[in-house]
């Protein structure tokens, strides 16, 4: 018989060990029973097959029951519950199963070097011991109990105890006859005895649409995919070769329903699919996907990193989107988020009532910025749980990469912060050795498991080698997002005409450093919001100035050496600001100059991807040469670009209103050059002055050209 002190810890919830009092035990020469089901007024014991053992007595008014049981062995039992209104419950005893997880799991999570743990925590639907039923698991190595409790145990963290792992700091549980869609979370009792706010599942695999925030029991994702083809290729391809074209979309405002709310996955796969296929985009990047409970955050401060935000629909529509995408051959990347996290008291922050993923002093773990947490690096569980998270995207959804935000942000401990608000590496600097170690070894990981996939980093400062590999003391990303790039040249664009033959290096200096890393040419939607303006009403001049100029930017940009990125809506020319709130103007293609614009990056992404001396040496300097470097007087650049095998491209970009007829101009050679491309044709919204599609060069390469106002030529030399 249990003690009156064991019966109160039961009841209230204080019982370390509910494994060691709930369910079947061996008591003198048979077996007892002990369960806690409160408003029942009687219970009755069965084997599984639905034998009757025995009749449970009530030991405690909160409904603890307890009584022998007529069992030859050790088994799980069923209890039979009857209410006071006269109405029955029927629960399958979660205390008499085994436990899931095993030593090996122990082990490799307390060496933070746990490759599967998306097989193994968060909630799985799974056959134990015969019985169907969904297994739970979580690391709060500080807590004195955790329960896991939903609709299926009223929310009452007394009767979902879970079994502590003390060797990783685990807690686990096998629920029996739970079924996905089942919303959950975990109760956590801190090492101080005080019961925390209910938290969502770190690895929960679905979550509640917000701004509810339970995590939701997922079904098994069983898509079949389709998309052999296309990973094939990828595994094969040195993506610095390959043409990268990528659309950058924010899924909750692309475009909306005719009610105005968010498209589902499957309808924005019907919609925008198409839409990047017909503008010869390589890939779409998505602002983060990951769940989220703030809107305007645009995913950027996430809380569910394993789940696919409800905004959308489930996470297979997810998947048969990246499918569809795929084998449309477009690939997919996501903004990933390992940078830090919002201090939502459902989400990680003080997670087991210490500082558990975040560093506990301030100065290492709370982001000035953006008011959120920063995730400790150095300790092996939270990087071996971020480096899961990687793998877990690219394995799962099978995406094609993620451009890893704010790198800058980990790499600096004096980020944002003055003298006094950080503290100096174990070396007195202010280089973050732990985010270092930690984003190699993530790099390390996924291109060791998935090489197909391409890691993009946003990071701002000149730290070296972002882009290089690992073993070669680099960073070991795919590419790197050239900030300069677009810093520069929005800055030599804002200014007037007039003024730019002055700041003819805004536009040169780039090639100083542009093969010291792979780079990507980011437009991204950071540059318009928050008062920046579209990037039409950021070129200079009346309107027909700013068309004419975005035009010969883009055109500029798409011959430039690098990777290229376009956010949503700056392929038709914008004209408002960005915001999360509402679609984007699409009625802007109604007009003849936004129209004029989409075309040309249509056309623009479709001579990239066709013409070899445009893609193949974009990271790498000999498929790069300046034609014309110091044509400062007249604001012209021109260069050459060239792969082995192709045809030559020389580009030429020109950034004055004077129509210049006979700008004489060495090429690289004399002959043909056939005109492949002028911003300034009248198909795309301007004047239609040009060079009648060739241009003829003496033996020496000297030729007349004529060069439109504000517009890009591209030349190919006809062999």
């Amino acid at each position: 018989m249990l003690t009156g002190e064991q019966i109160d810890r039961l009841v209230e919830g204080r019982d370390d060990d509910p494994f060691a009092t709930f369910g079947v035990h061996p008591a003198d020469t048979g077996f007892t029973a002990c369960v806690l089901l409160p408003g029942a007024t009687s219970v009755v014991a069965q084997t599984l097959d639905g034998k009757a053992v025995g009749e449970l007595a009530a030991l405690h008014k909160a409904g603890l029951f307890h009584g022998k049981v007529a069992l030859r062995k050790r088994q799980p039992l069923r209890y039979v519950a009857r209410y006071a209104d006269g109405s029955d419950y029927a629960l399958i005893d979660p205390y008499g199963f085994g436990p899931v997880l095993g030593p090996m799991d122990d082990h490799f999570l307390a060496e933070g070097a746990h490759a599967r743990l998306f097989d193994k925590m968060g909630a799985h639907v799974m056959t134990h011991e015969g019985v169907a039923g969904v297994h739970f698991a979580v690391w709060a190595p500080n807590a004195r109990r955790v329960s896991v409790v939903g609709d299926f145990n009223q929310w009452d963290g007394r009767r979902g105890a879970m079994r502590h792992r003390v060797d990783s700091g685990v807690w686990e549980i096998f629920l029996p006859a739970i079924e996905p869609g089942a919303p959950y979370k975990f109760e956590i009792v801190g090492a101080d005895g005080v019961t925390l706010p209910l938290k969502a599942d770190p690895f929960a695999y679905k979550s509640e649409l917000r701004p509810s925030t339970a995590s939701i029991v997922a079904a098994p994702l069983d898509h079949s995919w389709g998309d052999a083809r296309h990973r094939d290729y990828w595994q094969k391809a040195d993506a610095r070769r390959e043409p990268i074209s990528i659309y950058e979309v924010h899924a909750g405002s692309w475009q909306l329903t005719d009610e105005g709310g968010f498209l589902d996955w499957d309808e924005m796969a019907r919609r925008l699919i198409p839409y990047v296929v017909g503008m010869g985009f390589t890939h779409i990047e998505f602002l983060p996907i990951s769940e989220y409970p703030y809107d305007p955050s645009w995913g950027y401060q996430t809380l569910g990193l394993y789940a696919p935000t409800a905004r959308f629909g489930d996470p297979a529509g997810f998947a048969r989107f990246v499918d569809g995408a795929h084998r449309a051959g477009v690939g997919v990347i996501l903004d990933w988020v390992p940078a830090h996290f919002p201090t939502d008291e459902h989400g990680l922050a003080h997670f087991d009532g210490t500082a558990l993923y975040e560093h506990a002093d301030p100065k290492k773990g709370f982001h000035p910025d953006w008011n959120t947490a920063i995730y400790n690096f150095g300790r092996r569980e939270v990087a071996q749980f971020l480096v899961n998270n990687a793998l877990f995207w690219a394995e799962r959804y099978h995406v094609d990469g993620l451009r890893v935000d704010a790198v800058a942000s980990m790499l600096y401990l004096d980020y944002s912060r003055e003298p006094g608000e950080w503290i100096p590496n174990d070396h007195g600097g202010r280089e973050n050795v732990e985010a270092v170690a930690f984003l190699q070894e993530m790099n390390r990981a996924l291109y060791a498991a998935q090489p197909g996939i391409m890691t993009i980093a946003e990071e701002s400062t000149s730290w070296p080698n972002v882009s290089h590999p690992v073993d070669s003391g680099g960073l070991g990303f795919g590419f790197k997002w050239n900030m300069g790039f677009m810093h520069d040249t929005l800055r030599y664009l804002q200014r007037d005409p007039v003024h730019r033959a002055h700041h003819h290096d805004d536009i040169t200096f780039g090639l100083l450093y542009a093969f010291t890393e792979n780079f990507v040419l980011a437009l991204s939607h950071d540059e318009v919001v928050h008062g920046k303006s579209s990037l039409l009403h950021k070129m200079a001049g009346d309107d027909w100035q700013k068309f004419a100029t975005l035009r010969a930017y883009y055109g500029l940009m798409w011959g430039y050496p690098g990777k290229k990125l376009l956010f949503m809506g700056q392929e038709f020319a914008q004209r408002g600001e960005w915001s999360e709130e509402r679609a984007l103007d699409w009625h802007l293609l109604d007009h003849a100059a936004h129209l004029g614009v989409q075309h040309l990056v249509g056309d623009l992404n479709r001579l990239y991807r066709s013409r070899a001396a445009l893609h193949a040496r974009d990271c790498e300097p000999d498929g790069f040469e300046w034609v014309l470097v110091d044509g400062a007087a007249d604001s012209v650049f021109a260069w050459q670009r060239r792969a082995p095998g192709a045809k030559p491209i020389v580009v030429i970009s020109h950034f004055t209103p004077v129509l210049r007829h006979g700008y004489r101009m060495r090429l690289p050679s004399g002959g043909r050059w056939r005109e492949i491309l002028n911003s300034d044709a009248a198909d795309y919204g301007g004047s239609g002055a040009g060079n009648m599609g060739m241009v003829m060069a003496d033996e020496t390469g000297w030729a007349n050209i004529t060069l439109p106002p504000f517009a890009t030529l591209m030349f190919e030399l006809d062999m």
